[in-house]
């Protein structure tokens, strides 16, 4: 008698091409985005971690004001850490952390050796997404930190998905 090894399936996660991820940020677009739409949006993103029972913080900055801030069981300071650094990418290169830094790995090198700037203050890494006002430009960022920097990024795009889809 063999021994037969058995390999589990699962299908590799599929990484979003550069144009997919620009696409998302030119379809996630708010017509306004109030206090209110920030207590909003920030009570969904709650709401679908709870039900996912995932370990995130989540944050919502407007002109340089934090609008709205929970932190879930599982989630620990360094979240509130990495949601300071990705938001700054943001802030400074107007696209989603995680589209930057894949525009760095597009071109075979990472953010860390080729931006220059300190890893200590900026992180490309998947969770924040701009707040894009129509006619306005960008005005903000929402972000999530405490999964894998992938899921961190479909998390707040699936939020800001049905949030745009339900409220605006």
């Amino acid at each position: 008698m063999g021994t037969h090894e058995i390999t589990p399936k699962f299908t590799p996660e599929i990484t979003p091409t550069l144009e997919e991820l620009q696409t998302q940020e030119r379809r996630l677009v708010f017509r306004r985005f109030t206090h209110d739409d920030a207590w909003a949006l920030g009570s969904l993103l709650v709401e679908l971690a709870r039900e996912r029972q995932a370990p995130v913080a989540v944050d919502i900055h407007r002109s340089g004001q934090q609008l709205f801030h929970a932190a879930l069981p599982g989630s620990a300071p360094d979240n509130d850490a990495w949601i300071a650094r990705k938001r700054r990418v943001v802030e400074r290169f107007g696209a989603s952390s995680y589209l930057v830094g894949s525009r760095f790995r597009a071109k075979g090198t990472t953010f860390e050796e080729a931006s220059r700037l300190d890893p200590d203050t900026y992180a490309a890494h998947g969770g924040s997404f701009p707040i894009n006002v129509e006619g306005v430009g960008i005005v903000g960022a929402v972000t999530v930190s405490g999964l894998p920097q992938l899921e961190d990024h479909r998390f707040v795009v699936a939020a800001l998905e049905q949030f745009l889809e339900k409220y605006l």
